[in-house]
Formats: structure tokens, sequence, C-alpha cells
């Protein structure tokens, strides 16, 4: 999820724990719990920093290590580690439970994006990734808000924030049935599909999808039970060329293919240079799709640049590369 739906989370949990006796009665202890709430919530995404580094490695490691089995153990340790010894006089082991649910539920809801993450690590690196629920879902923020105001009103925080998530697990599993639904449409238009992508969007009735047959690759989009074809592309196979061997040596090119599962390529020669791109296919965006990887390489097959990431325009993605093409 977001960040601002995983900060009002931080604070339903604060307002749940309310409900342990223990918490209710001791004030230390809840506002201790409220604070490593708020810190358990987004500590899992301490990875975004890796951002700052450069997008290979951003894309490459986020919502990994740091939302794995050990990672959610661990993160309430040293949350509670920190607050504990400050607020002595609140209860160790219900600041650790309240603490341990909110890093829980932050990487378990970060499962139901299409994004997914590795919260399977040791035991597995597969990325688990539902795709039910939007990176930013309007209705599941808007509802916390509105749990937010009643709380500062004066409402049950413990009340009102458990009747919130009794109406999320519906939210939920109406949202289940309505990708299964988009999904079994998606069988009927492309029965000899080999593998189907269903990604959420912002609002409610819209999805993106993407499709994979023996031969082609069909771009799609959903509305309701509704399927449109959007774009359909040859599966041509990635060739074991010079170019594209020197390529994948790329950084960039290759934290791309760790991430994408359905892309197309393309190889453009100028003059003094090779350009090799690879296009993601599931989110296509007002006929354009914005990411993608590029990798520019010389005559000699040295890598003089490359680039991964978001691109709305091939302007912005010149600035990002060191040659232009001419």
């Amino acid at each position: 999820m977001d960040t601002g739906t995983h900060v009002v989370m931080g604070f339903a949990i604060g307002g749940l724990a309310t409900l342990d006796p223990i918490v209710a009665e001791n004030t230390a202890t809840a506002h201790s719990v409220l604070i490593a709430a708020l810190i358990g919530s987004q500590v899992p995404d301490i990875d975004t920093v890796l951002k700052l580094r450069n997008n290979a490695v951003y894309i490459r490691n986020h919502r990994g290590i740091t939302h794995s089995i050990p990672a959610v153990c661990l993160w309430p340790l040293a949350i509670v580690a920190v607050i504990y010894p400050l607020v002595p006089e609140a209860n160790l082991l219900h600041l650790w439970i309240w603490t341990f649910i909110a890093v829980f539920l932050h990487v378990f809801v970060d499962i139901f994006n299409a994004y997914g993450t590795q919260a399977l690590r040791p035991f597995s690196s597969k990325w688990v990734a539902l795709g039910v629920i939007n990176t930013f879902d309007p209705f599941i923020f808007g509802i916390h808000i509105v749990g937010l105001i009643m709380w500062a009103l004066g409402g049950d925080p413990g009340y009102t924030f458990l009747a919130i998530y009794m109406i999320l697990i519906i939210y939920y599993l109406i949202r289940f049935q309505v990708h299964f639904a988009v999904k079994h449409s998606v069988k009927k238009l492309v029965p000899d599909a080999e593998s189907i992508i269903v990604s959420p969007t912002v609002r409610f009735h819209q999805w993106r999808i993407a499709v994979k047959t023996k031969d082609y690759f069909y771009v799609a989009r959903a509305y309701q039970r509704s399927v449109t074809i959007l774009d359909k592309f040859k599966r041509v196979p990635v060739p074991e060329t010079d170019v594209i061997r020197s390529a994948k040596r790329d950084k960039n090119l290759s934290a791309f293919l760790h991430f994408s599962p359905v892309f197309r390529w393309e190889v453009d020669e100028f003059d003094d240079f090779y350009e090799v791109r690879f296009i993601d296919l599931r989110y296509r965006s007002n006929g354009h799709y914005p990411f993608v990887a590029v990798v520019q390489l010389d005559t000699e097959l040295e890598i003089i640049g490359s680039y991964t990431g978001w691109i709305f325009s091939e302007e912005k993605l010149r600035k990002k590369l060191d040659v232009n093409p001419g």
C-alpha cells in the first residue's frame, strides 16, 4: 500500500489496541503502543531509501528482505528495544504484541497489491502478489479517515476500528470475487491464454490485463466484467545475439527482467550505437507503456548509457541517457 494508507493503518492499530484491557488501563502503555504502531506500520518500507542509489537497486530489492518472515519478527523487537527504555512503566509484552500486529499488517496488506512482496523469504524468493487491491485504494484510505474523525469527535476508537476492519474484510472478499470474474471473462475471450495478469487500478470497476498465449501478448482493460482488447503483439523470443547478451550485463536491464513477468523488446541500430529497449506490458496508460528498461551500447558493445523506471515521454527518457540518436 502507499505511505498514507500505512500511516492511517498505524493509527487504526493504536485505536484497536484500546480493546486490550492492559492497554486501556495503562496510559503509558497506550501511548507507547500508538507510537510503536505508527513506526511499525512504516518500518518495512525503509528500503525506499534505496531509490536514492538508483532505480535498479530499488526495483530489485523493494519489498524484499524488509518484508520477509525474519524481518516481520525482528522489526517489533527493534522498535520495542528503542521505545521501552524511554517508557519503562509500559507493559512490555503488550507493547510487543501490538507492535508485531502493526508490522505484520503492513506486510500482509502489501501481498494484495499487484507489486506484491517476498513475504515468504527465506523459504521462497517468489513474489507474492495477489493483485486485488491497488497500491492506493480510495475506499480503504477513506474509511480509515472516517474512523479517525469519529475518534477525534469522541467515538470509541477500539469499537470504531473493529467495525471498520470487519467492513474491510467484506470489501476484500468482494474484490477477490470481482478479480475472479474478470479473469474468467478473459479466459472466455482468449481461450488459449497461458498466463493472465489482472491488476487493479485506483478505480473500483477498472482493471489492467496482460495475457500471454503461445504466439501473442494481449493487453486489455476490464470495466466490471466486460473485457476490451487494446493491443496485440507477436510473441517473439528474446534472441541470443551479441547485442542482447551485452545489454543483459547492465544492472538496469537485469533489475527490469527480475521484476517484469510480461514484456516485449526492441533493438534499434544507429550510426554509432545500438539501443535495446524492454517494455513492460502491464501498465498501459493512455496508449503508452511507461515502465521500460533501455540500454545503449557503442559499436564495440560496451554499455554507454542505461535507464529503468517510469518514463512518460521520449524527451524525458533521452535526458536520462548519455546518448541521443541523430
